[in-house]
């Protein structure tokens, strides 16, 4: 090789022709297998099946030997039935002999078999009627001269069944010989293939390996050195490591600021929503008195009614956002006290139900026992379950069903705890879509603020407990709020 080759040179063109190699070799073999596959599908979907037609020819040809003789004997009809039966079968398997034969030869003699085939079929229809009209002398005479006839397409059956055997050994023969001419040349390849990679080898100890090797002795010290037994790992750690430490710095500090723009992001929502929130409510809430003056002071038509209606929700929509957003900027401090967490459940229910029923939702509530008291704020519960029962009414417009679970458990770590299960049976939530679920601003709604299950999710979590989410699409949604409860003396663990 020319010395004047770079190092990246030699190594190039080495892998070019090793890689040339490899897909030559690879290449024939790919060839030699598709070769392989056609001639064995020809043979197995010609030639095979043209054997065993003849097979079957031959074999429905000498079952109807001897028929016409027993008819002669014994005069039963139930030999004619045997004889026209192998009869059927004998030019079914023509047929198919026909239809699988590739070979010129080979329609010649299936069609001078079919000749003298009918003219012995009509020869030997003739001594059955014979004997049928009582004719077994002359019968018999005739019956000596047809089994000439039979023996003679007997005989054109073997021979065509022969031609397929050799066909079929032919076609082995050329496997075979096709077989020794890709060995050699994989023979070839494999030589080919081990004096490049030689050469390969040769280049990378001598002028990679060594000088990393050298590389590494003047990196480590003496004592390190006699623990390393691969230079290039050795040095491969040192440097990973290195780029390791750079890695985790710069994704530390991406992180820190990610969480420092969000802490701001947040913080400057929360004062911004907070400052809306109380210069809206105020104007929002004299136009909310003087509608009510208005609607008892006018004599309004329909028309009219479902105008001040549609205001008077739109005003109630707005007048939710305000609260979220208060909500969410200022936290409310909890003022608990040790309840029956049913008592929030049904308020809850109490006040969803129109909602509920006017949207065709059938809700349910199972209470199993008595429920241990739980030191909740039962109005802020009751505002989790309100908002999870609305967002179950925009999810089931036409109709569905709520079945609302309560019982007592024990969960580590809180020990003793009170879990209330929503479930609905409408048409669940996405897997992308239960990622963000509660994460702040984020909703699915076109008129949503995103802070509902946000705010749910913080204040289960105020009360020391959690929420989870379980979901399907096309199953249905279950949130499962898990609350701790007073230790009693009847508690039986939740399965």
């Amino acid at each position: 090789m020319n010395p004047h080759f770079t190092l990246r040179t030699k190594l190039f063109l080495i892998l070019s022709c090793l890689v040339v190699t490899t897909l030559g070799g690879s290449s024939v073999t790919i060839w030699y297998t598709y070769k392989i596959d056609s001639m064995f599908e020809h043979t197995v979907d010609k030639n095979i099946q043209s054997l065993f037609a003849a097979e079957e020819l031959l074999n429905s040809l000498n079952m109807q030997k001897g028929f016409v003789t027993y008819f002669f004997l014994q005069g039963d009809e139930k030999w004619l039935e045997k004889l026209e039966k192998y009869n059927s079968r004998f030019l079914h398997w023509l047929n198919r002999a026909r239809k699988t034969t590739s070979m010129d030869r080979g329609f010649d003699i299936l069609s001078e078999i079919e000749g003298k085939y009918i003219r012995y079929s009509y020869a030997r229809d003739n001594i059955i009627n014979m004997y049928k009209e009582g004719k077994r002398q002359k019968g018999a005479r005739q019956h000596w001269n047809v089994r000439d006839q039979f023996f003679e397409i007997a005989s054109l059956c073997a021979r065509y069944k022969n031609l397929c055997k050799n066909h079929i050994d032919q076609s082995v023969a050329r496997v075979k010989k096709q077989r020794v001419m890709v060995n050699s040349l994989a023979l070839l390849m494999v030589l080919a293939s081990i004096i490049l990679g030689g050469l390969l080898a040769y280049l990378l100890f001598h002028n990679v390996l060594t000088p990393i090797r050298r590389l590494v002795y003047a990196t480590e010290n003496k004592i390190s050195m006699d623990r390393f037994y691969n230079e290039v790992e050795t040095l491969s750690s040192r440097v990973h490591n290195l780029i390791d430490n750079v890695d985790q710095t710069q994704n530390k500090l991406a992180e820190s600021r990610e969480h420092l723009q969000q802490t701001e992001k947040m913080a400057s929502v929360g004062k911004l929503a907070a400052g809306v929130a109380h210069s809206v409510r105020t104007p929002l809430t004299s136009v909310k008195m003087r509608l009510f003056s208005l609607e008892r002071s006018l004599d309004l038509d329909n028309l009219q009614q479902e105008d001040f209606d549609v205001i008077s929700d739109e005003i109630r929509h707005i007048d939710t956002i305000l609260t979220n957003f208060l909500e969410f900027s200022r936290r409310p401090k909890l003022q608990t006290a040790l309840v029956d967490p049913s008592e929030a459940v049904d308020m809850a229910v109490q006040l969803m139900r129109h909602r509920l029923e006017s949207n065709g939702i059938n809700i349910t509530v199972e209470k199993n026992n008595e429920l241990a008291k739980s030191k909740i704020d039962s109005e802020q519960i009751k505002e989790v379950m309100v908002n999870i029962l609305e967002n179950a009414c925009d999810a089931m417009k036409d109709g569905g069903s709520v079945h609302i679970t309560l019982q007592r458990g024990v969960v580590e770590p809180l020990g003793h705890v009170v879990r209330i299960r929503i479930r609905d049976n409408g048409p669940g939530i996405p897997g992308e879509v239960q990622e963000q679920i509660f994460k702040p601003f984020f909703s699915t709604k076109d008129e949503g603020t995103g802070l509902g299950l946000s705010i749910a999710k913080r204040i289960i979590e105020d009360h020391g407990g959690w929420i989870n989410l379980n979901s399907k699409p096309g199953e249905g949604t279950v949130f499962t709020l898990t609350l701790p409860a007073e230790k009693e003396k009847l508690w039986t663990k939740s399965s």
